[in-house]
């Protein structure tokens, strides 16, 4: 089959190569979601926002089938539940597990390009999230469209219209703009009782000028998906999620002139879960809940601001996040609360000086506040030292060090699991977590390159994990663990108009202490590459054809649950053609897990088989 494939490939190449040159044929700006990754759509299903993280280099997003439908976001090697998701000003969470977190009813359509916060940034910016934190911001809305449609194996198709209409109507100074969505997908999937049904509709008002942009959002999201071993090891189910997700938000933001601005927003956020460990026989006994299928409810409310104002010589950035939620459950009903209130303070002042020699240095320095009707509150530093806007020629153009701690707090089901029996089993004592990062890190570019560099050392006090025991075979339990990560990460981009090239590099080593706990293998913690490429190319070979290709290689940390081997190469690639006769209409050919990897992304869930989709895209 790789022969084939490189065959049609080639012979696509070679048809460009003959074809007569014309200008660079970028995408649609409306489906451009992330600039570092080559292919912008998924094969499977509609884009989501975790769709353009699936080979961003400084992201592990690890898949269960698809990862449109449940996949784990983990930065810098630390758990998914320790990466957080906000647009605009506040932070989108769910509280019973961050399987969920990445559940974001939102159209990337109407979201800028993601951006990866670590650090010191993540310890004022983010909020319970102690690894790092995906960040978006709402986009303008201009008057344009996109249809699209595509269909491929196993009885896949999947469709998505987008419109948004800037009108001439103004509102208090500003203009007003609407934009709406509507997609749909199926498939039979590519493993027995792997097929999804998913749904979403998004609706915005938005009114905006040079200075100011008001966003209010509504979207819904229905996503029903199966798959062997979804979550429990070798047990041989079909398992079935079923997912309703509600969001209503509001935004505003307001830049002040230079870098200065002022975020404020607001959101609600429904997740409805149905779980049901073995659909083909639903009536069974479920280990994991003696009810059978459990279904889950969680609300969150949360309000959220951030800025950055310059007043007497002082940049001062601060941030303030209030989050309340609550837990209504079949089965998660051992703890000792399902309902919690918390909040997030951040005031980190920062001075340059501008040095003889050239470049300007930047001292930051202040404090987090944490703080929850649950847990105890916590005060933490940030502090950070950077130089920048080096001479011109000399190809730097920052370097920086900085240390922050940051603090968390667990999610309801390693909360509120039956801590004896059952396949989940979680502990009601659970306290808040705890991480130190310090790094160094430096940015540089000439020409067509840009490269930025971090080496990084994070140390996670009770950090919560779910472990395996052999002793247990039926059950993995939230254990806290003492963990320290030491990493490398490396991200070098080359744009010319025939050619995109980024590579990422990332390398790591953990060293981990579980106390007295019965561990023989990790989920998440230890989890991780030791070593992680990421290769993404896309290349405008002439005459309207495009080449675009995400490669993944890693070498993974031997885990005892993971039955395939931990040296994949993961390969997605598409052949793009823009159809001169008709303006603004693309036709594609995809293929996703090229060589057909077997690589258990989570340890004990078998991955997902190739596939291809042919699909058309009309944008005006």
């Amino acid at each position: 089959m790789k022969t084939s494939l490189f065959a049609v490939l080639g012979a696509v190449s070679a048809a460009s190569v003959l074809a007569e040159e014309a200008a660079p044929v970028d995408l649609p700006q409306v489906t451009v979601y992330s600039p570092r990754v080559a292919l912008q759509e998924p094969v499977a299903t509609f884009a989501m926002p975790v769709s353009s993280l699936r080979y961003e280099p400084l992201v592990d997003v690890q898949a269960r089938n698809l990862a449109e439908g449940q996949a784990d976001v983990a930065i810098r090697g630390g758990i998914f539940e320790e990466s957080g998701f906000r647009i605009g000003a506040v932070p989108l969470y769910d509280p019973q597990t961050g399987h969920y977190f990445a559940e974001i009813p939102v159209s990337p359509s109407m979201l800028g390009a993601p951006s990866i916060i670590t650090g010191a940034d993540n310890a004022s910016r983010g909020w319970n999230a102690n690894a790092g934190s995906i960040a978006y911001g709402w986009r303008p809305i201009r008057t344009a469209g996109m249809a699209s449609v595509s269909g491929g194996d196993y009885d896949t198709w999947r469709g998505e219209l987008y419109q948004g209409y800037a009108s001439d109507v103004s509102v208090l100074g500003r203009k007003l703009a609407v934009d709406a969505s509507v997609a749909s997908s199926q498939s039979d999937g590519s493993q027995p009782w792997g097929e999804h049904r998913f749904t979403r509709i998004n609706a915005r008002v938005q009114l905006a000028n040079e200075l100011s942009q008001s966003d209010l959002f509504f979207g819904y999201q229905h996503k029903t998906f199966g798959w062997p071993n979804l979550y429990t090891p070798f047990a041989n189910v079909f398992e079935t999620e079923d997912l309703k997700t509600q969001l209503l938000a509001f935004n505003h933001r307001v830049d002040l002139g230079g870098d200065d601005f002022v975020n404020v927003g607001a959101y609600y956020r429904y997740n409805k879960d149905h779980y049901v460990f073995n659909r083909a026989d639903p009536g069974a006994h479920n280990p994991a809940f003696a009810t059978g299928p459990a279904f889950h409810r969680t609300w969150v409310y949360g309000a959220g601001a951030e800025g950055s104002v310059t007043w007497a010589t002082v940049r001062w950035n601060f941030a303030a996040t209030w989050i309340d939620d609550e837990l209504s459950s079949t089965s998660l009903i051992y703890g000792r609360y399902r309902t919690r209130s918390q909040e997030k303070l951040s005031l980190v002042p920062e001075k340059s000086w501008t040095l003889s020699s050239g470049p300007t240095l930047t001292a930051k320095a202040g404090v987090t506040y944490d703080d929850s009707n649950r847990d105890a509150s916590s005060v933490s530093p940030v502090a950070e030292l950077s130089l920048d806007h080096f001479a011109s020629g000399s190809g730097l153009s920052r370097l920086y060090v900085s240390y922050a701690r940051s603090t968390q707090t667990p999610t309801y089901t390693a909360l509120n699991s039956n801590a004896t029996r059952g396949l989940f089993r979680g502990n009601p004592n659970l306290q808040r977590q705890i991480a130190r990062n310090v790094e160094i890190g430096a940015q540089a570019g000439a020409g067509p390159w840009t490269t930025t560099a971090a080496v990084f050392y994070r140390k996670d006090d009770r950090l919560v994990d779910w472990t395996y025991s052999f002793a247990s075979t039926n059950a993995r339990a939230a254990n806290p663990v003492d963990i320290g990560t030491t990493g490398f990460e490396l991200v070098t981009r080359y744009t010319t108009k025939p050619l995109d090239v980024v590579f990422g590099y990332t390398a790591m080593h953990k060293s981990a202490d579980y106390g007295t706990a019965a561990v023989d293998a990790s989920f998440y913690a230890l989890n991780y590459p030791e070593q992680r490429v990421t290769l993404a190319v896309t290349g405008r070979l002439g005459g309207g054809w495009e080449l675009r290709m995400d490669n993944e290689y890693r070498i993974q940390e031997e885990n005892r649950l993971r039955k395939s081997g931990r040296h994949p190469l993961i390969s997605s690639a598409g052949v793009f053609y823009s159809v001169r006769q008709v303006p603004g209409l693309q036709v594609s050919l995809e293929v996703e897990n090229l060589w057909n990897s077997d690589f258990e992304e989570v340890p004990a869930v078998p991955a997902a088989k190739r596939q291809i989709s042919l699909g058309a895209v009309y944008s005006w």
